[in-house]
């Protein structure tokens, strides 16, 4: 994608709970590199619009949609754990279209989670898992900090049966002053 494009990143509302799925869906048809596959988000949209409204009024996580001309492209989120010893790491999850890769959208939206990491005062460390394969993520998220920790041998599966390397990524997150 050659031209400039419009992208409006916001909190992602019960309403796009249908718009999600369909382009979960998509994306899982699009690469292997997500864990989800062309069933996308396998969840009921009623499910899923709970969610989101449990999600939009939580103070520790976060989804955010990525939009061109009210078109759900892509979403990222930040999810935390209930449980009182894990409650201050944050599970990144980044998924776009493909028609837009390489513009820039996954270094907006990762910088987003970052910054609404920092002002939560309560998140303490991201982390994420992301193929070895997927070269241009891993190489992303380094760029923003996020440090290999693990490689987890046979981690995924490939859409082949070829079992793939999959990295334990980390960055370490202090409150905003």
């Amino acid at each position: 994608m050659s031209e400039e494009v419009d992208v409006n990143i916001r909190e992602a509302l019960a309403k796009d709970a249908e718009q999600i799925v369909k382009v979960s869906q998509t994306i899982g048809k699009q690469t292997e590199f997500l864990v989800m596959d062309e069933h996308g988000m396998d969840l009921p949209i009623h499910l899923l619009e709970n969610q989101l409204e449990t999600i939009y009024e939580s103070d520790k996580q976060l989804l955010l949609v990525a939009e061109v001309e009210g078109r759900i492209v892509g979403t990222a989120s930040v999810r935390t754990s209930e449980e009182k010893r894990i409650s201050h790491i944050g599970e990144v999850g980044i998924s776009i279209l493909q028609d837009y890769w390489g513009i820039g959208l996954g270094s907006v939206l990762l910088e987003e989670l970052i910054d609404w990491s920092q002002q939560t005062g309560q998140i303490r460390r991201l982390e994420l898992t992301v193929q070895k394969q997927n070269s241009r993520a891993s190489h992303l998220y380094e760029k923003y900090g996020f440090q290999t920790e693990a490689v987890l041998e046979r981690g995924a599966i490939g859409d082949d049966g070829r079992f793939l390397d999959v990295l334990l990524m980390s960055k370490m997150i202090d409150s905003a002053s």
